[in-house]
């Protein structure tokens, strides 16, 4: 998992062509604590996506611009165009998340 330090620094995974999971959380949210001891494992089973864990609060205007408004939330992209979202308020397994990130195998990379 990376944790961007700035907003350049998080601006630089959206378009270098990887395929890239933003996991949008904050501190203060209980659901985004439940998943968080699962996320070494999701990442691990997941091996093809980077991930790159985004506070929400601390980047609130990159959230409002892409849609964020319920945490946590995951957003996939790849050579910087938006190919899943997993963007709700529910609390989410780490079977869910799995799933998730199967469907957007399925559909296959951006050419």
């Amino acid at each position: 998992m990376i944790f961007p330090v700035n907003i350049e620094e998080l601006a630089s995974y959206v378009d270098d062509g990887e395929k890239t999971v933003f996991f949008f959380t904050a501190d203060w949210c209980g659901d985004c604590r439940f998943i968080k001891p699962f996320l070494p494992d999701i990442e691990a089973e997941n091996l093809d996506c980077r991930f790159i864990q985004v506070d929400r609060d601390a980047y609130l205007d990159l959230a409002k611009e892409w849609d964020i408004y319920g945490i946590p939330s995951l957003v996939v992209l790849e050579k910087g165009q938006e190919i899943g979202r997993l963007v709700n308020r529910d609390r989410k397994t780490k079977g869910q998340i799995n799933e998730f990130l199967a469907s957007i195998r399925e559909k296959g990379s951006v050419k």
